[in-house]
């Protein structure tokens, strides 16, 4: 896959980063994610913060809600997995009852 560089603005700062072709606007995405959160917590904040400060509470934020997300997937999964076996099971008990004549 190619490479090329896409500009971003992120805590009011020009980035250039490289990009595999077609994934631009999920960066672009990613960037507004970020400068989305960046404006929130700055609102929720009383404390005045560098910019590093807001961004590394921002990615601890971003971590924090990715492995809560994981964690929230995989419990549905499991959840998924034992219907499924219910229904395999009950599946089984169905086709090989006895034929009453």
């Amino acid at each position: 896959m190619s490479q090329h560089t896409v500009t971003i603005n992120v805590a009011n700062k020009r980035l250039k980063v490289a990009c595999p072709a077609g994934h631009e606007s999920a960066l672009l995405q990613a960037a507004n994610e970020i400068n989305q959160r960046l404006e929130q917590d700055a609102k929720k904040s009383q404390s005045v913060k560098s910019p590093e400060q807001a961004l590394v509470m921002m990615s601890l934020n971003l971590a924090h809600d990715l492995i809560q997300t994981r964690n929230d997937l995989e419990q549905e999964r499991e959840k998924m997995q034992s219907k499924i076996e219910l229904l395999q099971a009950t599946i089984e008990q169905a086709v090989n009852r006895p034929k009453t004549a």
